[in-house]
């Protein structure tokens, strides 16, 4: 995880990611960071990169299913291969891709950018015929495509975070994997996160955070899965579940970070 340019934190080959991470992992952690890139992706690349990344799934998961992991483990440990590749920039970087807009008014262009993308993935993975699962939905037995989306959206809001958290000034120190784990720490607990607070800022999850992260994964997916059902009906359902969540997180990191450090003010 970055806060310059821009560029992932680190190569597929890194010992971080490839001591815990088999080849459909790496593989997982190098599209999600592709698809968490600033700029647009057009959409037959979206689709693309959509469709590696369940494929990708699908081995992975196979092999969870195979080694007895718990399906929910298994998606979290996925999800914090990936996070240190999610591509995070620093203040002037994202003052310089948002037009040059500061404080508030570049917090809202944050917004509204990750809201169109979630949305975005949301509308592709609703997209899917009409499919019967039973209650609660088993992760092993659910569509890939959904579970990419679960993934890419979590990557997407954790990016959003974090850039908040520079937009406002509030540093969490660490190298990238430190920080990686903070940010999705505080995803996972849907809340920003307090450098001077014990135990906000840790090397590694502990059990509880892990178990929270896992939580707060399956109900992501679990709304996806609600969106099954007719084409437009699901596109449609899971692009504006996706956008309202992602504005949801939005509205409470905010009134955080503004609750412990005031805005730098605006550039005239």
């Amino acid at each position: 995880m970055t806060s310059k340019s821009g560029k992932t934190g680190g190569s597929p080959e890194d010992p971080a990611i490839a001591g815990k991470t088999g080849a459909p992992e790496r593989e997982v952690a190098e599209i999600v960071g592709r698809l968490t890139e600033p700029g647009d992706i057009e959409g037959a690349e979206r689709r693309r990169l959509l469709g590696r990344l369940s494929a990708a799934l699908s081995a992975g998961a196979k092999n969870a299913k195979a080694s007895g992991e718990g399906r929910g483990r298994w998606l979290a440990d996925v999800f914090v291969s990936v996070a240190p590749r999610i591509p995070i920039r620093d203040l002037a970087t994202l003052s310089e891709h948002h037009h040059g807009l500061t404080a508030e008014a570049l917090a809202d262009d944050l917004v509204r950018t990750a809201g169109k993308a979630t949305m975005t993935v949301g509308a592709i993975g609703g997209a899917l015929a009409a499919a019967e699962f039973a209650a609660p939905p088993l992760l092993l037995s659910a569509p890939a495509q959904l579970v990419a989306e679960t993934l890419v959206v979590a990557a997407i809001e954790v990016k959003l975070l974090a850039e908040l958290h520079e937009v406002y000034g509030v540093h969490i120190p660490g190298n990238g994997a430190q920080r990686a784990v903070a940010f999705v720490n505080a995803w996972s607990k849907q809340r920003g996160v307090d450098p001077m607070a014990p135990g906000s800022v840790t090397l590694a999850l502990g059990a509880a955070a892990k178990t929270a992260l896992r939580n707060r994964l399956m109900r992501t997916l679990g709304r996806h899965l609600t969106t099954l059902g007719p084409f437009l009906t699901g596109a449609v359902a899971g692009g504006a579940l996706n956008r309202a969540a992602t504005r949801k997180l939005a509205e409470v990191v905010r009134a955080d970070l503004r609750s412990r450090h005031e805005l730098p003010p605006a550039k005239s």
